[in-house]
């Protein structure tokens, strides 16, 4: 049984997108491993929701349901991330779109629209999230991401879609690092959200998913149509982990958001570590927007330890930081961003906060700093 909007965001996770209860049967079902159903004879798959495996599964319903009720909007999940903001891409651009994307995004984002994209026809310009921003006159989408992966800028997602949408230009906001519970874009006047679940939303890095999220049915019809035609769907174990996973978001990013804010407030004093970014911190440039737009901040932030050697040494001798990449798991991890392509300088540090005892965290991350 799903909650109403006006419960606490605990409440919410634990009930989003569970069948009504009835006597015999789980809170969530599940999962249905089917590539073929049994079809009604005379009007085939008219019949029933469920006509075959691509297209159709209830264990996906299910959990595109529960997504919904916390973005605030109808979803379609996707085998990935990238599968869902490429498909969202390729679904609503034609040759001779121009569209608009962050300069300062994840990177294979990028590197798809210059390498795919511009190929097919399609006008790419680049922003950076915080600005400055060109005219949105001839735009057919705007794609923001805030907070942005890794820098963490964050951009006034109200202010952008009204200038958007006075120029006819249409906004989709990447919603991974601050996940539901961060923020609500499509509250904010936003068409489209697209996520990473496979990040903070489902938490357990055990498994890849994508998201796109719209109120809008004309939106919503080609991204469904292009997702069962190229076939970019999660299994159905998958999609079943997912949901359980969201129960606990509320509780996972309270404790990872509050280790965010502990470590910045540790790192922000010491004078080994330079160019230090969490949008929670009063002096970030962010802030001014990160307090007003967002319900939470989120558990990741950036530094620099000047070169790759000493970030090798610190993660080395780190007992409660793993190198990995990735974010929003349960525990935390750094990742030196430049070794992967993107456009950072060579100490650059991507840090995520899991849920581990604040006070141990601090003193290992002191630790291995010291040594």
């Amino acid at each position: 049984m799903s909650a109403p909007a006006s419960d606490g965001d605990g409440t919410r996770c634990v009930r989003a997108g569970l069948p009504e209860p009835a006597p015999g049967q789980p809170f969530l079902p599940g999962p249905v491993f089917a590539a073929t159903y049994h079809l009604d004879p005379w009007q085939g798959p008219a019949a029933t929701p469920n006509g075959y495996g691509r297209p159709d599964n209830p264990t996906r319903r299910l959990l595109e349901a529960a997504i919904g009720e916390l973005e605030g909007g109808d979803v379609r999940v996707f085998a990935s991330g990238q599968a869902a903001i490429t498909g969202l891409l390729l679904a609503l651009l034609r040759p001779g779109d121009t569209v608009l994307l962050p300069a300062d995004g994840y990177y294979p984002m990028r590197a798809f629209a210059t390498d795919t994209l511009a190929g097919i026809g399609v006008r790419v310009l680049f922003a950076p999230t915080a600005g400055p921003y060109p005219s949105f006159d001839g735009v057919r989408l705007v794609l923001l991401e805030t907070p942005a992966n890794p820098g963490l800028d964050v951009a006034d997602i109200a202010a952008l879609a009204r200038d958007a949408h006075a120029a006819g230009a249409l906004v989709a906001v990447d919603n991974t690092t601050a996940t539901p519970l961060g923020q609500r874009p499509l509250d904010l006047g936003a068409d489209l959200v697209v996520a990473s679940g496979t990040k903070a939303l489902t938490g357990h890095s055990d498994l890849l998913l994508g998201y796109v999220a719209t109120r809008t049915p004309e939106l919503l019809d080609p991204v469904t149509a292009w997702r069962t035609v190229t076939g970019a769907v999660p299994g159905a174990f998958d999609a079943w982990l997912a949901h359980r996973s969201l129960a606990t978001l509320d509780l996972r990013l309270a404790r990872q958001s509050a280790n965010a804010e502990a470590l910045a407030r540790l790192l922000v004093g010491r004078p080994d570590v330079t160019g230090l970014r969490w949008p929670g911190l009063p002096d970030d440039p962010a802030y001014p927007v990160a307090a007003a737009q967002m319900r939470r901040m989120p558990g990741m932030l950036a530094f620099d330890l000047g070169d790759a050697e000493r970030v090798g040494r610190f993660v080395d001798g780190a007992r409660l930081v793993d190198a990995a990449t990735s974010f929003g798991g349960l525990h935390t991890t750094a990742d030196r961003r430049a070794q992967w392509g993107d456009d950072t300088a060579p100490g650059f540090v991507r840090l995520s906060c899991g849920v581990e005892d604040t006070a141990d965290l601090l003193a290992d991350v002191t630790a291995a700093l010291d040594a």
